[in-house]
C-alpha cells in the first residue's frame, strides 16, 4: 500500500495581493470622497477686497499749458509705448460698434453686496487727450440749454465723476430722481442715528435694558428695510415702530455720554455710506458700460434672420444698371463703414430722402464677412429711390487683392473720449466730448474703390437732414480730405503724443462724420502710403489695440496740411452724450452725428436726438417685425 503524499502548501502571496487589491479599491474612492487627496484649483479670481472693472476707473490728473490730460491707474500691463495715448473709446459689441469708457479699475468691496461678474480685463488703456473748445453752435450760451445752477462743490463733483466714470455720469444726472418715499428716509435716519448712540450707551453701567432695547429697535430697523425700499412696500405697523424707535433715541439722548465717540462713530457711518454709495455707482456704470457695449437681442435677431434668409431664397436680381453705376467716376458715391444693418440703411435713407437727384447716386457700404450677407440680403430687398447700394466684403477684398496689408479687419471710425477744462476759470465745469477720426480701414479706400475720383464718407450715426448736392461742387484745390476742424486742439498741444515727427505746431485737429475726399489727390499725396510708414513707427504691437490706439495720432499726421476746412454748420456733433443741445439747433442742423455712446439705435440713446434718426427707419419690413425691429419705435426692446 502506497503512502499518499502530504498535501501541497497553498500559497498565500497570490491571496494577500487580490485582497490588498480589493482593500485599496475600497479605500480609493472613499478617500476621493472626503477629499482626502491634494487637489490643484486653477481660478481667474483677483483677491476679496478687489473687483476689477473694466469698463471705468480712477484716472491721476495732469495739466499742462491748460490742457487736462487724463491717465488711466488700471495697474494692467500697459507698454511704455501706449502710455502717452489718448483714451479710446472702444467700438464694441457682436457685430455692432457701441461705444463705452472702457478704463479698467478697482473698487473696495462691500462683503453686502454682490460682486458684478467678473470679466476679462481689456487691453492696456489709452490716456486721454487734450480737447478743444466745441465749435459754437454746439457750446455758445445762445445755443446750449439753460444750465443748471451748481454751487462749487456741485461742479467739482461733477467734473470728478466725468474723469471716472465718462459719459455714465451725464446719463446718470439726467436721470437721477429725487428719493420721494419719506418714510423710509426717516427710517434709515432713524438707525444712523441710533448706531452711533448704542457702543456709548453700551459701555455705561445701570442702562442694560436700554441697551437692549436700542439693540432690539436697531435690528428691527434692518430687518424692515432689508424688505422694503419704497413707502408702498412697508408694514402696516411701522408707524409705532417709528414713535417706539424716537421714544428710545431720546432716552439715549438724555443719557451723559461723551460728544466725541458719538460724533466719531456718526463720520465712521457716514464715510461707510459714501464707500457704499461709491460701490453702487460703480456697478451700475458697469451695467451702463455693458448696455451701450453690447447689441440689443432684436438688432441681433435681425442680422440673424437675415443671413439665413440669404442663404434659403433664390438670389435677388440685380439691377445691370445699377451694377453699371457702381464704377462710373462721375456719379456722386457716398462711403459707409459699417457692421450695423439698421444704422447704415437709416444713413443712406435720410441721405436719399433729402436729395433732390438720385439717378446718380451711389452708396458703397464697408462690411465685415459677419455682416456681409445680411446686408446684402436688405439691402436687395430694400430700395433708395433710383440710388444705387453697393455691399462689399471688406476682410475678402482686403485678403483677395492687398494680402501685403497686415490686418484684414474691418475698423470703424475710433473715438477718444477728451475733457475740456478751463484753468482761467477752475470754478467751470468740465466737459466731456469725443473726438472721432478716421481708423485703419479708412485708408485702404482709395485701393478699393480703384476706379473714382471723388467720395464722401460718412459715419454710421449720421443722419442727413438737408441735401449735400452742394459738397460735390467745392473746390478744395490742392487739399485730400474736406472735414470740420477743432482749432481749439492743435498739434503742438500733442507733442508728447506726436513723439519726434515732424508737423506744425499751430495745425488744427479735425473730426470725422461727414468728410468730402479727393481721391486723386489722395493718391498723388501718397497717403495710404504715408500712413504704413506712420503705423510702424507708432504700432507698436502687432494687434487690434496697438491699430487702433494708434489713429488719433496718424490720422493727424497723415493729413496735416491736407484738410480742407468744411463750414462748421455742416454738421453738429455731440447728439450721443450731450443732453445740452438745443432742439432748434438739432432740427435746423444739415447733418447730425450721434457721436458718444448713447447710440440712437440703443434703449440708452438720448430721447431728445433719437426721433431725429428713428424717422428714416425702414417701415413694413416683415424681419423687422418678426424680430420686434420696430421695438425703436416705442423704445421698447425685444
Amino acid at each position: 500500500m502506497k503512502a499518499t503524499p502530504p498535501p501541497a502548501k497553498r500559497r498565500r502571496g497570490p491571496r494577500l495581493a487580490v485582497l490588498a487589491l480589493v482593500f485599496c479599491s475600497l479605500l480609493v474612492p472613499i478617500a476621493f470622497l472626503f477629499n482626502r487627496f491634494p487637489a490643484v484649483y486653477v481660478t481667474d479670481e483677483r483677491p476679496q477686497q478687489e473687483i476689477d472693472l473694466p469698463s471705468f476707473g480712477r484716472m491721476g490728473l495732469e495739466r499742462s499749458g491748460g490742457v487736462t490730460v487724463v491717465k488711466p491707474e488700471d495697474g494692467s500691463d500697459a507698454n511704455a509705448e501706449t502710455k502717452d495715448t489718448p483714451e479710446m473709446i472702444h467700438r464694441g459689441g457682436i457685430n455692432s460698434h457701441h461705444h463705452s469708457d472702457n478704463v479698467p479699475s478697482k473698487v473696495s468691496a462691500n462683503p453686502k453686496v454682490p460682486p458684478p461678474p467678473k470679466i476679462e480685463p481689456l487691453k492696456p488703456k489709452a490716456k486721454s487727450v487734450p480737447v478743444p473748445v466745441q465749435r459754437t453752435e454746439v457750446i455758445s450760451g445762445n445755443n446750449m440749454k439753460p444750465a443748471k445752477v451748481q454751487n462749487a462743490d456741485d461742479v467739482e463733483k461733477a467734473k470728478a465723476c466725468q474723469l471716472e466714470f465718462g459719459s455714465y455720469c451725464l446719463w446718470s444726472i439726467e436721470h437721477k430722481e429725487v428719493m420721494k418715499d419719506t418714510i423710509v428716509k426717516r427710517l434709515k435716519d432713524q438707525l444712523f442715528v441710533a448706531r452711533s448712540y448704542y457702543p456709548s450707551i453700551a459701555k455705561l453701567k445701570g442702562k442694560e435694558a436700554l441697551t437692549r432695547g436700542l439693540k432690539q429697535n436697531i435690528q428691527e430697523h434692518e430687518r424692515v428695510l432689508s424688505e422694503s425700499i419704497v413707502d408702498a412696500d412697508l408694514p402696516s405697523f411701522i408707524k409705532s415702530k417709528i414713535e417706539k424707535m424716537d421714544q428710545t433715541i431720546g432716552r439715549a439722548k438724555a443719557c451723559t455720554v461723551d460728544c466725541n465717540n458719538v460724533d466719531r462713530k456718526l463720520r465712521q457711518i457716514l464715510h461707510m455710506t459714501e464707500d457704499e454709495a461709491h460701490f453702487h455707482m460703480k456697478q451700475s456704470a458697469y451695467l451702463y458700460n455693458l448696455g451701450v457695449h453690447t447689441m440689443p437681442k432684436s438688432h441681433h435677431c435681425l442680422n440673424m434672420r437675415l443671413t439665413v434668409e440669404y442663404f434659403k431664397s433664390a438670389p435677388l436680381d440685380s439691377d445691370d444698371s445699377a451694377v453699371h453705376k457702381f464704377n462710373v467716376p462721375d456719379h456722386r458715391h457716398y462711403v459707409i463703414l459699417s457692421k450695423n444693418v439698421l444704422a447704415a440703411s437709416v444713413v443712406i435713407n435720410s441721405t436719399v430722402s433729402n436729395s433732390e437727384e438720385t439717378e446718380n447716386v451711389v452708396f458703397h457700404i464697408l462690411t465685415d464677412a459677419q455682416n456681409f450677407y445680411a446686408m446684402k440680403h436688405w439691402f436687395g430687398r430694400n430700395s433708395y429711390r433710383e440710388s444705387a447700394v453697393h455691399v462689399i466684403n471688406y476682410e475678402h477684398i482686403i485678403l483677395e487683392n492687398l494680402p501685403e496689408f497686415s490686418s484684414q479687419q474691418l475698423y470703424l471710425p475710433e473715438e477718444f473720449r477728451v475733457f475740456i477744462s478751463n484753468l482761467e476759470r477752475p470754478s467751470e465745469k468740465t466737459r466731456m466730448e469725443y473726438l472721432s477720426v478716421f481708423s485703419h480701414s479708412h485708408f485702404f479706400i482709395p485701393e478699393i474703390l480703384k476706379d473714382l475720383k471723388k467720395v464722401i464718407v460718412l459715419d454710421d450715426d449720421v443722419v442727413v437732414q438737408r441735401d449735400l448736392s452742394f459738397l460735390w461742387n467745392i473746390d478744395m484745390g490742392d487739399k485730400v480730405n474736406g472735414a470740420v476742424k477743432f482749432c481749439g486742439l492743435r498739434m503742438g498741444q500733442l507733442r508728447n503724443l506726436l513723439g519726434k515727427a515732424t508737423y506744425d505746431p499751430q495745425s488744427c485737429a479735425w473730426m470725422s462724420g461727414v468728410n468730402v475726399i479727393d481721391l486723386e489727390k489722395w493718391r498723388e499725396h501718397n497717403v495710404t502710403e504715408n500712413y504704413l510708414q506712420l503705423l510702424k513707427k507708432f504700432q507698436h504691437n502687432d494687434d487690434e489695440a496697438s491699430v487702433r490706439a494708434a489713429a488719433l495720432p496718424i490720422s493727424l499726421l497723415a493729413f496735416e496740411h491736407l484738410i480742407y476746412p468744411l463750414d462748421e454748420r455742416l454738421t453738429i456733433s455731440g447728439l450721443g452724450y450731450d443732453y445740452a443741445i438745443k432742439e432748434e439747433l438739432v432740427r435746423n442742423s444739415v447733418s447730425l452725428h450721434y457721436n458718444g455712446n448713447m447710440k440712437p439705435w440703443l434703449e440708452l440713446g438720448i430721447p431728445d436726438y433719437r426721433k431725429y434718426w428713428k424717422r428714416f427707419l425702414t417701415r413694413d419690413e416683415r424681419f423687422m417685425d418678426e424680430c420686434n425691429d420696430n421695438a425703436v419705435d416705442n423704445d421698447d426692446e425685444c
